[in-house]
């Protein structure tokens, strides 16, 4: 899951954006409008977190930005304006969540993960795949009914490659979409991680690899 918290107290932005990571997001930060923007053409997101009150392009032409998109995220809306008439006109703009400050992190979680599954192209709860059900929202994978004790990482990872299958991932495409921009390209962050998830999930292997092409979930009996 891709998340943009748009911001402009950094010190708000940082913790908003650590604090998603830590439930295994992968989270880009922009403190004003123009920049969200810009990412916002660049990157696809399943959910927008955005401060109403911003420089450059102000958050309520960016919320009808948004929402005018063919594939467009789902945007809650953060503010110090919290009156009923506020949320009002925010949800009229186009907004699908309204959250005043200050808020309960943990809420702002569940508001996140809700508006999420709630996105048009958002798929079953419960992911299935060769002996793997995942459940994104619980945070919990099991393997032919064993329970799989995953890091944050491991289980986006995991998450990713479900959702994606039976198409190959690239190390591109996962660098995208479990970590954020801010990863090294050349790192191999991603060949490290998806070597402790294999050992994790046991045998028979269920994660492929085709050289120059990517990752996939393979169900054993299907390619035997």
């Amino acid at each position: 899951m891709r998340i943009l918290v748009v911001e402009d107290a950094r010190p708000l932005a940082e913790i908003l954006a650590e604090g998603l990571r830590d439930q295994g997001m992968a989270v880009d930060v922009a403190h004003d409008g123009l920049t969200a923007a810009a990412k916002l053409d660049l990157n696809a997101y399943d959910v927008v977190v955005l401060d109403r009150d911003l420089p450059g392009i102000h958050g309520d032409t960016l919320c009808q930005m948004i929402t005018e998109r063919d594939d467009r995220a789902m945007v809650l809306m953060l503010t110090a304006a919290g009156s009923p008439g506020d949320r009002v006109s925010g949800l009229t703009l186009g907004a699908d969540d309204y959250l005043a400050k200050p808020f309960h992190f943990p809420e702002l979680i569940l508001r996140v993960l809700a508006l999420a599954r709630r996105r048009p192209s958002s798929r079953a709860r419960t992911l299935r795949a060769a002996g793997i059900e995942l459940d994104p929202v619980r945070r919990t994978a099991t393997r032919d009914n064993r329970q799989l004790d995953l890091s944050v990482k491991e289980f986006a990872l995991l998450e990713t490659l479900l959702r994606a299958g039976p198409a190959f991932l690239s190390t591109e495409d996962l660098l995208e979409q479990v970590w954020d921009e801010n990863a090294d390209p050349f790192t191999n962050t991603v060949t490290v991680t998806i070597g402790r998830l294999r050992r994790k999930l046991g045998s028979p292997p269920i994660i492929t690899t085709t050289p120059g092409v990517g990752y996939r979930i393979a169900d054993p009996a299907d390619e035997a």
